[in-house]
């Protein structure tokens, strides 16, 4: 019979990839935002995952759950720009993007950059804007940039954007086109906190008298560390068999009998990336299904539809998911 030791030393692997700075950043990160947000591990790690994958995040709960203060304290943590867009029904394009306007000493016009133009960029209540100023949002969401007047403006590195969206009060709201949202690369639901932490919070906020939040979050995370990082995590490891099972569960949306319309190679593509981030800020250089799995539900909950018939039924995207997940066999 083998020696335990001899069994432990067998199971321990090494990286190619030095991940051991990625993770302390992370946990650095997390450390700094659980001196304020108590009970919210799940999206703060999405968060995360979202940044290193360079994804959008859509973030969805009701009034009074710190969706807005979660977002704000994780764009501090990072040594960069922050804007705050407040989305309402009379916003127009401009007001996101930024205008031409005539410069009276050179008799020309000079663009003004909108508050877009910042690194991490939180759009609250995005769904209270029509149409015509979400679409505003497509090319810099998509490829980083912005043109106006025929010039195109780059943005800055890092370049994110966190929208918030309330799900319960739909009077005066714009339902987010599908294009729209597929460019996010997450949708978090946020609950309520339990009992437990909802204590916490209150002690929480009792302790710390009229200090403000922001005050007590310093930045830990460079974009010269972020470039390494979001490198590295492009280098992990996904074995074929990996390849296929994320094309097999993206696949089986698409002709679901549940499901009016399924992910599309952007989706596969966001997996696949998510499930990356996964990998590195557990340690691992590789890619394993259970990264799959926990990325599915951020990752496609918007991007599917329901049929009419389960919609009226009360059924949910992540219910479905969830069906397809367990219809598919796990890799080995």
């Amino acid at each position: 019979m083998e020696n335990p030791e001899t069994q432990n030393e067998e199971l321990h692997f090494n990286n190619r990839i030095p991940l051991d700075e990625l993770k302390a950043a992370v946990d650095a990160i997390k450390a700094q935002l659980g001196k304020i947000i108590i009970g919210q591990e799940d999206f703060i790690e999405l968060l995360i995952i979202s940044l290193l994958a360079r994804g959008h995040v859509l973030i969805e709960g009701v009034p009074g759950i710190a969706k807005t203060i979660t977002a704000k304290l994780f764009a501090k943590t990072l040594k960069t720009d922050f804007s705050r867009i407040q989305f309402t029904p009379d916003l127009m394009p401009s007001d996101v993007l930024g205008t031409s306007v005539l410069n009276m000493k050179t008799s020309e016009f000079e663009f003004k950059k909108g508050p877009i133009f910042s690194n991490i960029v939180l759009i609250d209540e995005i769904n209270r804007a029509p149409a015509k100023t979400q679409a505003a949002l497509f090319e810099v969401m998509e490829e980083r940039q912005i043109t106006m007047d025929g010039h195109r403006y780059l943005m800055e590195y890092p370049f994110m954007v966190l929208a918030t969206q309330n799900p319960i009060e739909q009077e005066g709201t714009y339902a987010l086109p599908e294009a729209q949202l597929d460019r996010f690369l997450f949708k978090i639901k946020v609950g309520y906190p339990t009992l437990e932490n909802e204590i916490s919070i209150l002690k929480s906020h009792h302790d710390r008298k009229f200090a403000i939040p922001e005050d007590l979050i310093e930045g830990v995370l460079t974009p010269e560390a972020l470039k390494t990082f979001r490198a590295q995590v492009q280098e992990i490891l996904i074995e074929e068999k990996i390849f296929g099972y994320i094309a097999q569960i993206v696949d089986k949306t698409r002709n679901h009998p549940h499901l009016y319309l399924g992910g599309s190679p952007r989706a596969s593509l966001a997996i696949m990336n998510a499930a990356k981030a996964m990998a590195a800020i557990n340690g691992r250089d590789f890619v394993t299904p259970d990264d799959v799995k926990r990325t599915l539900a951020p990752v496609l909950r918007h991007r599917v539809i329901l049929s009419p018939e389960r919609e009226m039924e009360g059924m949910t995207p992540e219910t479905v998911i969830d069906m397809i997940a367990q219809s598919i066999e796990i890799p080995r």
